[in-house]
């Protein structure tokens, strides 16, 4: 999610840890600082805030008088500056790179070239765009989603890759960056720095270091103790207290019980959450999964200003671009009619099962969901250790998703949804305990639940609906989620295998999400399209995760 606030920028002293100087006089000696009677003060966060002011003239006002600071540290406006540190030139790039407003995006480029220009070593992307899986044309910078995305950066400081993906569809950036704002902005529970802390130990559990890195940023921007950052062990035993919960939510939050509520809120737990400060704790936390799942599924790049998303280094004469949103095929023609054929097909499923009359008895549905539920699809590989910044925040980083019903064994009892919904049980816990979180939640869900634009990759006017509720129910099947009046031999006919492979991965074991199984899948669909199965796969596991633990707190209150 995007940050809060906007990071100041600072001039700093002549060392080592600099990534350029600007040289005056014969003898090539790095410039001095004025005296402090002459010193220019540096762009401070208040300043730069004025950049996302919605007043266009003073926006013009605090263009200029960040351009002069900037030059000012050049010393080309007078002998002797100071350099600009590494923060200030990773903001100018973060704005070169994804300012929606042009007049803010050119002058940030103009004075990455000028400070170039004096001898400053500036920083570079890695990345060409938000995603390693989807070219940066269907970011759609300048289009139909300029609105929105103007929007979040007059509202947030900054448009990060999570946001500028999502404005593919607008209508669902819309409410969820209201959810955002209400989580970890508007008064409630949890202190604010408390709330991104849970959020980073939550990002951690999916080796996530894309919202570890934003979550990171917003918790010290909000004053939190950067040594918590540096191990659970430095951070309150009220807070180590909810490693328990964060890896069943993540991994297996059908295992959550009132047991796990009863030790955290009782009157003898110490320390004591109380119930409203856990379930602030437990959205947050189930969001941040869900989050992490959409972040592997798009394939997010770090952002320019992340650890991983920038260098100092010129790029390599001999370096040769390559594409990364299309993997190779020996006859691409071959591809497209294969694909066209796929799409033909799984139309003409959809239009079979909306016109047909045959009814299912109970037991047979019941077996379809077990069929469905206990199919063997393999995720992918398992990758390399996760960077320290995560490790160091997991705790029993061997715990993971195991398939709710294995084969051959004895599985926990599934949740039938006719017993316990977000409709009928879920919302109105959450409005008692968290009043409003409910509505904005149940906003997200209806919003994804009902998204569509009524055409199917290549085909317009399409129904997508059977499709759509094949996606939520497959994911809450994998989660142990059984609707008595849903016929869940839908999925097998309208899921493929490729992509049943990719929800799973996603939705189960995020980490391990690939670039082939991304384009494994409905090859000839727009990537928008492919982005909105995305959200419905975030959204659904959202809701899985929300109701084990709402149920379990239900249990504990009665």
């Amino acid at each position: 999610m995007a940050s809060a606030s906007v990071p100041g920028f600072t001039l700093q002293a002549n060392g080592d840890d600099n990534p350029g100087q600007v040289s005056s006089g014969s003898g090539g000696s790095s410039c001095h600082r004025r005296s402090d009677s002459e010193s220019e003060p540096p762009p401070t966060a208040k300043s730069l805030a004025r950049l996302c002011s919605r007043d266009k003239d003073e926006r013009t006002t605090a263009l200029e008088e960040l351009s002069q600071k900037v030059l000012v540290c050049l010393g080309l406006d007078r002998p002797g500056s100071a350099r600009l540190s590494k923060q200030t030139l990773l903001h100018l790039l973060r704005l070169s790179r994804s300012c929606p407003l042009e007049e803010v995006r050119v002058r940030a480029t103009e004075l990455l070239w000028t400070a170039q220009e004096e001898g400053v070593k500036v920083p570079r992307a890695l990345a060409s765009g938000p995603s390693c899986f989807i070219p940066a044309k269907e970011m759609l910078i300048e289009g139909p989603n300029q609105d929105i995305l103007i929007e979040s950066f007059l509202s947030l400081g900054r448009v990060d890759h999570l946001t500028t993906i999502m404005a593919l569809h607008p209508s669902y950036l819309s409410c969820f960056l209201k959810t955002q704002h209400a989580l970890f902005e508007l008064d409630g529970p949890l202190p604010r720095d408390w709330r991104h802390y849970i959020s980073v130990l939550a990002a951690a559990r999916h080796h996530c270091s894309y919202m570890v890195q934003q979550h990171s940023a917003a918790f010290l921007e909000a004053g939190g103790e950067e040594n918590w950052l540096g191990g659970l062990e430095h951070a309150p035993a009220k807070l180590r207290s909810l490693q328990t919960l964060n890896k069943l939510l993540a991994h297996r939050p059908w295992l959550i019980t009132q047991q796990h509520i009863q030790e955290l809120v009782c009157a003898g737990a110490e320390p004591r959450w109380s119930l409203a400060e856990l379930i602030h704790a437990v959205i947050l936390m189930a969001n941040t999964h869900s989050l992490c799942s959409f972040a592997w599924g798009c394939g997010l790049n770090p952002e320019p200003d992340h650890v991983g998303g920038y260098t100092f280094h010129p790029p390599s004469p001999s370096h040769i671009p390559r594409s990364t949103h299309s993997p190779a095929h020996e006859d691409g023609r071959q591809e497209l009619v294969d694909g066209a054929v796929e799409v033909e097909v799984l139309m003409k499923r959809m239009v079979e099962l909306q016109e047909q009359e045959e009814e299912c008895t109970q037991e047979e549905m019941v077996t379809r969901f077990e069929r469905e539920r206990s199919e063997s699809i393999p995720t992918a590989v398992v990758r390399g250790a996760p960077p320290e910044l995560v490790l160091c925040l997991v705790e029993e980083p061997e715990f993971r998703y195991e398939d709710f019903a294995p084969r051959g064994e004895q599985s926990p009892h599934i949740m039938r949804a006719q017993d316990y919904s977000w409709e009928d049980h879920g919302f109105s816990l959450v409005q008692r305990l968290l009043p409003d979180m409910g509505q904005f939640l149940d906003e997200e869900f209806q919003v994804v639940s009902n998204l569509t634009y009524h055409r199917m990759a290549m085909h317009e006017g399409v129904d997508t609906y059977t499709l759509r509720k094949a996606l939520w129910n497959y994911i809450h099947c994998l989660y142990g989620i059984r609707y008595d009046d849903y016929d869940y031999g839908s999925v097998n006919v309208l899921l493929e295998r490729s992509l049943k492979v990719f929800v799973k991965t996603v939705a189960c074991h995020p980490e391990q999400t690939t670039a082939r199984i991304y384009h494994a899948f409905w090859r000839h669909f727009r990537h928008s399209e492919k982005v909105h199965a995305n959200l419905i796969v975030m959204e659904a596991r959202l809701q899985a995760a929300l109701l084990y633990t709402l149920r379990a707190i239900t249990y504990y209150m009665r």
